[in-house]
């Protein structure tokens, strides 16, 4: 049972955010320095297999999926494995190894485990197609738990689903 209070999705449907706090919006916004850092090239990136270490949820707009992150609570400081891929406007969310399948079919929404690859950062900053907005710590980072993250999802896009299915 949820106690958060509703917010509005960049979508238009309901989902739940304590008032005034955007967190995680906050996080993903590059900086100046980041967009300079950006623009110099000089960061790396390489594609990782996933369904072996993880599974990733892909949200687009990114905004859906920082509101769902931003309404379960999360704090910014446990290390949750999130990336965004600025030039494609997409949030990439970092689940444990075979379960990112239960997000399947939801719009917006994208699941990448076993048969998928991954742009991911190499260096701190990576690049505007692949960047931690959040990320994971030296030792096993602990994932978004992808039943919550699935359940916020399809609470946010369930009129839009219902709505497609009976058209």
């Amino acid at each position: 049972m949820s106690t958060d209070p509703e917010i509005t999705m960049a979508n238009g449907s309901a989902s739940s955010r304590p008032p005034g706090i955007t967190a995680w919006h906050r996080l993903a916004d590059p900086t100046p320095q980041r967009l300079a850092l950006w623009a110099r090239g000089e960061d790396r990136t390489r594609w990782e297999a996933c369904g072996r270490d993880w599974d990733a949820v892909a949200v687009h707009p990114m905004a859906n999926g920082l509101d769902v992150l931003d309404a379960m609570g999360l704090h910014l400081d446990d290390g949750y494995p999130v990336l965004g891929d600025r030039i494609g406007d997409v949030l990439y969310v970092l689940v444990p190894p075979g379960t990112a399948h239960t997000a399947a079919g939801l719009p917006g929404v994208r699941v990448l485990g076993a048969g998928h690859q991954l742009l991911m950062p190499t260096t701190g900053h990576g690049t505007a197609a692949a960047h931690w907005i959040s990320p994971p710590p030296e030792a096993q980072p602990d994932f978004v738990p992808s039943g919550r993250f699935t359940a916020r999802l399809r609470a946010a896009f369930a009129p839009d689903h219902e709505k497609a299915a009976t058209s």
